[in-house]
């Protein structure tokens, strides 16, 4: 039966962040996944975890000028010490909330960049983090992102993060496997999961093509959840989706996996969100 972590950067939005976590605890979620939460004052962070029995299950280490279009800094060259100091604040997070996984984003191939150039620096900068996260018992991931979503970004498909761990060679490293990308880039769920099981230490789903609830779409989740407990994975499954008319009706499908969206009893607390002219 597959571990169900709630993304709050995704789901809950009719409330604020801090209330999510309350949210998620009563709809049933034993975890949660976060983006950045860099915003959040680490004591606090820590209290919300605590307060609400939820574990993190995984978040994104710093990955550059988001707002400017950069998409992490890992095949970066030139940004080897702002990647390190970026994994070293993520990595002192973790510790502090008791996380065991850190996702790194790869970036976005420079134009005109050598890509050789480009991957030496990744599997170099992957290296030094995955080494650095075994010794402090985390590990680092990362996560093939498809073409429709980040045009340009270093790491595309299963097969290219399975070639990536094996240029690494070292346990710190890790897939985050996401089924909506994967279905993307690749296709074959069932080959690329079971081709790629021993090294994936966390899953995302959402529906394909719209990245919707995963109840409807081309993908079989049902199935991808008996594969995942036929090959005994032990991980969490991050719910990274846009619900399509609200959180708790979206989470409906879930219920037949010990989520309660009915249980809940906290009232939404967003600011509503403003109209367009």
């Amino acid at each position: 039966m597959p571990r169900f972590s709630a993304h709050l950067g995704f789901l809950f939005q009719e409330w604020r962040m801090e209330t999510r976590f309350a949210v998620a605890r009563e709809a049933g979620f034993k975890g949660v996944d976060l983006g950045f939460p860099y915003d959040i004052p680490l004591g606090r962070l820590g209290d919300l975890l605590a307060m609400n029995g939820l574990e993190l299950a995984c978040f994104h280490a710093p990955a550059g000028d988001w707002e400017a279009g950069e998409r992490g800094l890992a095949a970066l060259p030139g940004r080897k010490q702002e990647f390190m100091d970026g994994l070293e604040r993520a990595f002192d997070l973790a510790e502090f909330v008791e996380a065991k996984r850190v996702h790194v984003f790869a970036g976005l191939i420079p134009e005109d960049a050598d890509f050789e150039a480009v991957y030496d620096t990744y599997v170099s900068n992957l290296k030094r983090a995955a080494k650095e996260a075994r010794l402090r018992n985390l590990k680092v991931l990362i996560e093939p992102i498809c073409e429709q979503v980040f045009p340009g970004y270093m790491l595309a498909t299963p097969d290219q993060a399975l070639a990536v761990l094996a240029d690494v060679d070292d346990s710190g490293l890790g897939i985050l496997y996401d089924v909506f990308h994967a279905q993307n880039a690749q296709g074959r769920i069932a080959e690329t999961l079971e081709g790629a099981m021993g090294e994936i230490a966390h899953v995302h789903i959402a529906g394909v093509p719209d990245r919707a609830e995963p109840d409807t779409g081309e993908v079989n989740y049902p199935y991808v959840f008996d594969l995942l407990d036929a090959h005994g994975y032990p991980g969490w499954v991050g719910l990274e989706y846009r619900p399509r008319l609200g959180t708790l009706a979206g989470l409906r499908w879930a219920k037949p996996w010990g989520i309660k969206p009915d249980a809940v009893t906290i009232a939404p607390d967003a600011p509503p969100v403003p109209k367009r002219r």
